[in-house]
């Protein structure tokens, strides 16, 4: 505690509640997820399918950059190396989902990681080639050469129901000259699946829904764009859709805050248990939570 220049202790503002489309959609999909990963904050291995996401986003970023005429799928493969310089760089760990090429070596197991899903690791020039044949399917699916986003990866951010800060990053919006706002959004998985395209559309709902009440519009099309299959999903919401989602997130919200108060995340089996990284932690699968953290650490966090 700090003593303010009154002689009287100064006492901090209470910390805004904030949520994100991901770790909202962590506890819909399973409360014990959640929490491991938003409060116990337990460490998650980084997977070469989400290291080669983040370096095909980061290229799609980059591309605009470049001008019109030379967003090509040649210039497109060309960024992709150094680009993942740069993000080794800013994070070195990225570096181990990937081997030099001279042995295929298992993905190494730490002590403090969950145990499974240890598959062998891609050597460097193959991670980088499947990379390049993503953002090829990109360019089968749109024209970059006739794009101007207004925004990339850009933070969107709104008050609802004034107490909840709802945030999270857009990967790229587009004006139209009459002021129609697409929410675009890219994936490196597969051709959408049920279970994985209503996550994904949950995401985008989030974005309409800051975007609306931030800037009083409603985004005419809500697109994901799956660049392995070049496939191209649009959604076109409704403003008495959003104030519906808006009842879901705040609902959502309250049965966080009311599980964090009763310490009380719940496993909730799917089929999307094959990809989770904390098996080792689940009831489900003969593991046991760590003990929770004490008060001082608990947040439920974007």
């Amino acid at each position: 505690m700090t003593i303010g220049p009154d002689g009287l202790p100064d006492v901090e503002p209470p910390r805004q509640a904030t949520l994100s489309p991901s770790r909202a959609a962590d506890f819909k999909t399973c409360p014990l997820l959640y929490r491991l990963r938003s409060i116990d904050r337990l460490p998650e291995r980084t997977t070469a399918d989400q290291a080669r996401g983040t370096l095909v986003h980061a290229v799609l970023e980059q591309l605009f950059d470049l001008p019109a005429a030379q967003r090509t799928p040649a210039a497109a493969a060309d960024l992709v190396a150094p680009a993942w310089q740069r993000l080794v760089a800013a994070d070195p760990t990225l570096a181990d989902v990937v081997t030099d090429g001279t042995a295929p070596t298992p993905a190494a197991q730490t002590s403090d990681l969950p145990a499974g899903h240890g598959s062998p690791r891609p050597d460097l020039d193959t991670f980088l080639a499947v990379a390049r044949e993503l953002l090829s399917g990109y360019f089968t699916i749109e024209d970059p050469r006739r794009l101007e986003p207004a925004e990339r990866e850009s933070l969107v951010n709104a008050v609802v129901d004034g107490e909840l800060l709802i945030r999270g990053y857009i990967d790229r919006l587009d004006v139209s000259p009459a002021g129609d706002l697409r929410v675009v959004d890219y994936k490196t998985g597969g051709a959408p699946r049920e279970a994985f395209e209503s996550r994904a559309l949950f995401q985008l709902k989030f974005y309409a829904l800051v975007l609306w009440r931030t800037r009083g519009v409603v985004p005419r099309v809500l697109r994901l764009l799956y660049l392995r299959d070049a496939e191209i999903c649009d959604y076109t919401p409704d403003a008495e859709e959003l104030e519906r989602f808006e009842r879901t997130v705040m609902a959502l919200w309250r049965a966080i805050v009311q599980a964090t108060e009763s310490r009380d995340f719940r496993p909730k089996p799917s089929r999307l248990c094959d990809w989770c990284s904390y098996q080792a932690y689940c009831p489900q699968y003969g593991g046991t939570p760590p003990p929770f953290p004490e008060p001082a650490n608990e947040s439920a966090s974007s």
